[in-house]
Order: structure tokens, then C-alpha cells, then sequence
């Protein structure tokens, strides 16, 4: 199969052909049909995950696609039935999960052991698979876990964002934050995570949506998705700006969006009494935070979120419930189309500002 292969840090992509293994116990392999470009594999392509750089990498991890085959022990899916991936995958047993939080499963269940055979080869020298998905490639092989079952109508090129962008985004603003009808929200980070906050915090009933960037054009989608006010941070110090549009409360919600230390401490500086600052964007491992303590307003919190506080067989088909009924806008979050020859571009259009999501889809 032909997959976009991650070699070096700084290096763009390289389109090559790769083996993947046949299905194993659990496993499936899905005919990938799309996939969503994030900002998760540009901070592998710039060095600044925790990953190990060892061997390459087919990275991605938004992918949505067609069951193809199963392995002997699966029990909840079959050839044709159409799903998402997510990177939340889960063991079901472990005391995350078993508490109701598999998106902080410490299981390992999902992906294949060291000493097991590799999932992708090339020339018999194993690739890493990212995140447990890999969805740059003609084909993903998963565990059962990893995926959700979706209805067969609903388009994958619009599915596959839920997989992990919008996931987290509306579940930050659903699960995570505590959000209660009508309080007061503002965004960090207008970007496809960011939209999807705003799009949470509507969906949720705010009754104030204050959208937070340095690129126009990503304060205009930030409108169309249910801000009710916009900051261009490149103009005004964007902590102040809120408080003035609060008439000098502050938000009862603060999201960051991108994982910057910065937009940290301007959401925290952005807080009312009692309020909430939610981290959800991925900061570099070495990043520290800082805030003078008379900035802050008493008793606030400041938490952080991972993957939208996810329960995705529970939430993606939800999701997708809104998209249908409208509330959830989807196609208005895809900026740019493409192939799969296309990511490194996708990835240069993502670090310029100029998309909300780019697409790759697959014949």
C-alpha cells in the first residue's frame, strides 16, 4: 500500500510503499477512505512530542474507512460496516476504564507488543505505527477497541474530523469544562480544536462565545461556528479585550486551544471569580507556565483535558447525531481538500494559518 512515511524531523513526508500485516485476534483492517490532518503529527514532523525517533513513522491518526477483513476474535464489527478511528483506544479493563474514563486507559491493549510481529514493514524492517492508527496510508490495521461503528450514509470525509479534532474540542466544551447553560466561554485558538469548542460551547448553550486569534480568517469561521464576539490578539491584549467584553467580569470558561504557555496565562488572566481556565491544546514536554497570582480572580481553577474527557463509541456516534440535526457544523470545518501527495502541503497551510482542517481522501 502507499502511505506518507515520517523519516526525519524537519523533512517533509515522503510517499512510499509499505506491508501491512493481515488482522490478527482482535484487529481489523479498514480500507481508508479519509483522513483529517492535525496538528498532533506536524509536532512529530517538528520534534516536539515524546515520541520515539528510532525507526519512521506512517503518521496520522484522523482516519475514518471501510471494515475490510477481521480478525478471528473480533465480536463487534464486520467487513463493510463503515467506521472511525480514534486514538483513545481503549482496554476495558484497566481502573481508568473501568471508572468511566477509557480515554485515560493505562491498559496498552491496542496496540502490538515489541516482541510481536510489526503491523507495517518495509523490506521486512518494522515501522512505527502512530497512536496506535496510522491513517496516511491506503489502509489502517486497528484493534477493534480503536474504532466506533458509524451508519453507512454519513460521509466519511466529514466523519473522519470527529476522530479526534472535534472530538476533543466539543467534548472539552461538554465534558471536560463543566459548561453550564448560559455562562460565559472564550477560545485561545480559533484552529479546528478551537472551532470545535465554540461549536461545544454553543451546542451547550453559552450565552457568550468569545473567540480568540491573530488570523482573521479564522475569526470570521469562528463567527459562522457561534461566536458571539471575536478578539484579534495581533491588535489588543487579548485578557483585557475579554474583560472588556464582560464589562470587566471575565469568562466563566477559558479554553486554550493550541498549547502555547502564552495563551495559558492570557486564559487564566481572562477568568471571572470562581472561573475555569481548560488546557486542551498539547504544549512541548518542557513547557513551563507562569502568572503573576493577582492576575487571577479568586477561587478559579486552572485543569487540563485530554481528547475531549471522551467516551468515543458513546460521543462520535452523538457527534455525528448534531451534525445531522445541524447543530454540529462539519463542512464549513473542512478549509482544504487533498490526496495523500498533498500532506506536506496540508502541513505547510496548517503552520501559515490558513485552514481550519484539511482533508486527504483516498480512492
Amino acid at each position: 500500500m502507499k502511505a506518507a512515511v515520517f523519516r526525519k524531523v524537519h523533512e517533509p513526508l515522503t510517499i512510499e510503499a509499505v506491508e501491512i500485516d493481515e488482522p490478527r485476534g482482535r484487529e481489523i483492517l479498514v480500507r481508508t477512505v479519509a483522513t483529517g490532518v492535525c496538528h498532533s503529527d506536524l509536532h512529530v514532523v517538528d520534534g516536539l512530542g515524546r515520541f520515539p525517533l528510532d525507526r519512521p513513522y506512517v503518521l496520522g491518526h484522523e482516519g475514518a474507512g471501510v471494515v475490510e477483513a477481521v480478525g478471528a476474535d473480533v465480536t463487534t464489527l464486520k467487513p463493510g460496516d463503515h467506521v472511525v478511528a480514534c486514538l483513545s483506544g481503549f482496554c476495558g479493563s484497566c481502573a481508568q476504564c473501568l471508572a468511566g474514563h477509557p480515554n485515560l486507559c493505562t491498559g496498552g491493549l491496542v496496540t502490538r507488543p515489541e516482541s510481536a510481529p510489526p503491523r507495517l514493514t518495509q523490506n521486512g524492517a518494522p515501522i512505527r505505527q502512530f497512536l496506535g492508527i496510522s491513517s496516511y496510508a491506503e489502509h489502517m490495521l486497528l484493534h477493534e477497541n480503536s474504532v466506533v461503528k458509524i451508519d453507512a450514509d454519513l460521509p466519511l470525509d466529514r466523519a473522519a474530523l470527529v476522530g479526534c479534532g472535534v472530538l476533543t474540542g466539543v467534548g472539552a466544551a461538554l465534558r471536560t469544562s463543566g459548561l453550564e447553560a448560559g455562562q460565559t466561554v472564550a477560545v485561545f485558538g480559533c484552529g479546528g480544536v478551537g472551532l470545535s469548542i465554540v461549536q461545544g460551547a454553543r451546542i451547550g448553550g453559552a450565552r457568550q462565545i468569545i473567540g480568540v486569534d491573530v488570523f482573521e480568517s479564522k475569526l470570521d469561521l469562528a463567527r459562522r461556528m457561534g461566536a458571539t464576539h471575536v478578539v484579534n490578539s495581533a491588535n489588543d491584549d487579548p485578557a483585557q479585550a475579554v474583560r472588556a467584553l464582560t464589562r470587566g467580569a471575565g469568562v466563566d470558561h477559558a479554553f486554550e486551544a493550541v498549547g502555547n504557555a502564552k495563551l495559558v496565562r492570557q486564559a487564566i488572566e481572562s477568568l471571572a471569580i470562581r472561573g475555569t481556565a481548560t488546557i486542551v491544546g498539547v504544549l512541548p514536554p518542557d513547557a513551563t507556565i507562569e502568572f503573576p497570582w493577582m492576575a487571577i480572580r479568586p477561587e478559579c481553577r486552572v485543569q487540563t483535558c485530554r481528547m475531549g474527557s471522551n467516551r468515543f463509541r458513546i460521543d462520535i456516534p452523538r457527534y455525528l447525531e448534531f451534525y445531522r440535526q445541524g447543530k454540529l457544523l462539519l463542512d464549513e470545518m473542512v478549509s482544504r481538500r487533498g490526496r495523500l501527495d498533498d500532506i506536506n502541503d496540508a502541513f505547510r497551510a496548517m503552520k501559515a494559518g490558513e485552514v481550519a482542517r484539511s482533508v486527504l481522501t483516498f480512492d
